[in-house]
């Protein structure tokens, strides 16, 4: 969603090469990623023929101990 905020970075043919946006915006974006990825990575999971481990375990496995 663009708004006037926006601002272009444009090279010397005037091609936008970048964008300025607000801080609060750019905060959403990456929440927005996260949260993907986090259903990404669920869904694989569940896609998964592994076996599943209860989450202590795996965090004892993870931490070596």
């Amino acid at each position: 969603m663009s708004t006037n905020k926006d601002q272009f970075i444009v090279d010397e043919s005037g091609n936008r090469t970048g964008v300025v946006i607000a801080i609060e915006r750019y905060s959403e974006l990456l929440d927005a990623k996260d949260e993907l990825e986090s259903i990404l990575a669920f869904d694989e999971a569940k896609a998964s023929s592994d076996e599943a481990i209860p989450f202590a375990q795996a965090v004892k496995e993870f931490e070596g101990t």
